[in-house]
């Protein structure tokens, strides 16, 4: 049953009350718990009155108080209390259905669950998404919602997500905008479809609508597409078009509203050759995730963290491995570091995409595949260092299973990984423990 109970924190609300493993929570202070949302929100008052069920079926009510807001201290089977709702959509874009065979199965599931973007900040494109739960969402104020949008043409947007139902959902961001539920959205452009026209009635739409905050990303394409819609990748001249077609909006956002509304992201000033923004065009960074404003913010705690560095610091030669994308602006960092601090000896791999394909130039897409067989033979100083984000989350395995303890054993140099940010990256290369 979704609300079996498999643990129960120490020292807890629920420990304290004596709730048991094997138990099913049915209720808090009447109301049925279907899912971790309920739980999480029928669960914040100080006084609650549960109901379980035994795994004889006899159900007990237990009373329990604690502090305002404090977890009862439950787990359960799922960490959503159900089932993770995949996608329904086709989406003529779709990442994972241009990944290479034979990876891990998880790396070919497609979620589009609206509690996990509440929960975890996934986005969801609302296709998948009942009247029932999208008035749970309103009555329970579940906010923000990260909200996959693309194009609010309703025929365009049913096209490239592959759904007829696509269209409903917009309607639902109406609902949630009048309700004052906060949604950051964001827009994949993919070129001759929801690019040009299509983009400025996109972000016209939004900013009536009125929305928190919208990243614009171009499309990822890989060599993984026969028998998908052939579509073009983001040129230079092309990324030149988006930033033209979204920087004028954004300023008129600005003087409208107090806020640019629609940030782009990095990776399209990069391949339009353009110069990133000033710190302030990312108004705190609230799309980070998305890529926007990732290596501005990285440079200045880069910058921040060096000048705390004595210029006779000892540093051991190192190189990095990262996507083709980072790889100059990595440069002018460790060139800048340099400059300060003589002992930093550093030299930055550009590591081209051949599992993926070349058109896919980010870090968190290299594999150590490609890493091995680039850097083979290679002066890579006395150690390698990689971004996190190569790796599985909170993990050392690569997209292609391969582990860091591989690739240490290939190229014969210990591997370092720094976190994707301009502290983490100092303490790296300099070696510091806290």
């Amino acid at each position: 049953m979704a609300g079996k109970i498999t643990s129960i924190d120490p020292h807890s609300p629920a420990e304290r009350a004596k709730l048991r493993v094997g138990e099913t929570l049915l209720s808090i202070n009447g109301r049925e718990i279907a899912d971790v949302l309920d739980y999480r929100f029928y669960g914040y008052d100080p006084k609650l009155t549960l109901v379980v069920q035994e795994p004889s079926g006899a159900q007990r009510t237990v009373h329990i108080r604690k502090a305002e807001g404090e977890d009862i201290g439950l787990n359960f089977e799922t960490y959503l209390m159900d089932e993770e709702r995949s996608c329904s959509n086709h989406c003529l874009f779709c990442f994972v259905d241009q990944m290479p065979p034979n990876m891990r199965d998880t790396l070919y599931f497609k979620d589009d669950d609206a509690r996990l973007s509440f929960l975890m900040g996934n986005y969801t494109t609302l296709t998948n998404l009942s009247e029932r739960e999208a008035q749970r969402i309103i009555d329970l104020r579940i906010s923000p919602i990260n909200v996959s949008v693309h194009a609010t043409d309703p025929k365009l947007r049913s096209i490239l997500l592959g759904n007829k139902a696509a269209a409903k959902g917009l309607e639902y961001m109406k609902a949630f905008a009048q309700a004052g539920i906060v949604m950051n959205c964001q827009i994949v452009v993919c070129p001759g479809l929801n690019d040009g026209s299509q983009l400025r009635r996109t972000m016209e739409d939004l900013a009536d609508m009125g929305v928190a905050t919208c990243a614009i990303v171009p499309v990822g394409i890989t060599k993984y597409r026969k028998g998908l819609y052939q579509m073009p990748p983001v040129t230079e001249k092309i990324a030149g078009e988006i930033l033209d077609c979204v920087l004028p909006f954004s300023e008129e956002c600005l003087r409208k509203y107090g806020t640019r509304l629609f940030f782009c992201a990095d990776e399209l000033f990069i391949k339009a050759n353009r110069p990133l923004p000033e710190e302030a065009y990312y108004e705190g960074y609230a799309q980070l995730e998305n890529g926007v404003g990732m290596l501005r913010s990285m440079e200045n705690e880069f910058m921040s963290a060096l000048a705390q560095m004595e210029p006779d610091a000892p540093c051991r030669p190192f190189s990095i491995a990262t996507g083709c994308l980072a790889a100059p602006f990595l440069r002018e960092l460790i060139e800048t570091a340099r400059t300060r601090c003589p002992a930093v000896q550093g030299t930055v791999y550009a590591i081209e995409n051949h599992y993926f394909g070349t058109t896919i130039d980010v870090a968190g897409l290299v594999t150590a595949t490609d890493i091995m067989a680039q850097l083979k033979g290679r002066p890579l100083g006395e150690r390698l260092l990689i971004p996190a984000n190569m790796l599985r989350h909170g993990g050392n395995v690569f997209l292609d299973d391969y582990t860091v303890e591989d690739v240490e054993k290939q190229l014969g140099v210990p591997v370092m990984v720094s976190e994707s940010d301009g502290f983490s990256l100092i303490d790296t290369i300099f070696e510091i423990e806290y």
